[in-house]
């Protein structure tokens, strides 16, 4: 779910599972194929949003991996992708997620982050405005004739509180509701920066 250029999804394929790679972005899906091409079973991909996420038939694994959750910044449409992802689950199936956990977000309001290589130099501001954060990105990349080609993304994620998300996911009907640290294979603590779920669709 939310498969960007597929690196979690050849991950699934090369190890034999039968993968369908979901995510909003045609530009995205492009580079997801390119890079699964050579694949044994290659992943299928689709085209959808996760509040819209209607799969051509029953999964028994979920995964929606680097906080893509908090991409959708309407609490609405978050709810509705939980639930979304509940009926195309078939029982037993199991659904895993993490997200930024709002204390993060906050923490990262006013700071600048810099990342330079050889050929791209980018830049990233962020803005923390009633639970969104917002990310201004400048990415200059080095073209063949030694100028420099800027160009702009803006980013925005809301942070979404365990115990919001764990109410969703009991309505939507899952159960067995758990939450691990960031990384760590024991319950979040304060402080956390990431907090990963598992639940199960009975």
């Amino acid at each position: 779910l939310a498969c960007g250029t597929g690196s979690v999804s050849a991950i699934l394929a090369g190890k034999g599972l039968s993968v369908i790679g979901v995510d909003m972005s045609e530009e995205m899906l492009t580079a997801a194929q390119q890079k699964c091409a050579d694949l044994q079973n290659p992943p299928r991909f689709v085209r959808q949003s996760l509040q819209r996420l209607c799969l051509p038939r029953g999964v028994d694994l979920a995964v929606c991996a680097l906080d893509s959750l908090d991409y959708i910044t309407n609490p609405g449409d978050c709810k509705e992708a939980i639930r979304r992802v509940w009926k195309a689950l078939n029982p037993g199936g199991i659904f895993i997620f993490d997200v930024n956990t709002p204390e993060k977000l906050r923490a990262m309001d006013g700071q600048v982050f810099l990342d330079e290589t050889e050929d791209t130099y980018c830049v990233w501001r962020t803005e923390y405005r009633r639970g969104l954060c917002t990310y201004y990105i400048d990415l200059f990349t080095l073209a063949e004739d030694g100028s420099w080609d800027r160009s702009f993304e803006l980013h925005r994620q809301r942070g979404y509180s365990v115990e919001q998300l764990t109410q969703w996911l009991e309505e939507a009907g899952f159960t067995e509701i758990r939450t691990w640290g960031d990384g760590k294979l024991r319950r979040p603590v304060p402080g956390e920066d990431r907090v990963y779920f598992t639940c199960i669709r009975k």
